[in-house]
């Protein structure tokens, strides 16, 4: 059982490193263009904008008749690519 104790720690400190690439914050001129985006296409308020997963993130987007949704845009067009109504 020697091998056993090296791979769970090894999988343990990959899971680890995978989760630290997770949610990172956004370089300011890509916040303030995404920002500027989701006014342009209705949005009046939003929680969190984030990278994960290689897409940009953006929790509890409010639209101006006040549905909330997340969204999924891609990193370089910055197009909604997934719309989910909460």
């Amino acid at each position: 059982m020697r091998l056993a104790t090296p791979l769970l720690a090894l999988t343990f400190a990959i899971g680890l490193a995978t989760a630290a690439e997770a949610d990172q914050k956004l370089p300011p001129d890509q916040q303030a263009k995404v920002e500027a985006m989701l006014k342009q296409e209705g949005f009046t308020k939003w929680d969190e904008i984030e990278l994960d997963d290689g897409m940009i993130e953006v929790d509890d987007a409010i639209d101006a008749s006040g549905k909330k949704f997340d969204l999924k845009l891609d990193p370089k067009t910055l197009a909604i690519v997934k719309r989910k109504a909460e």
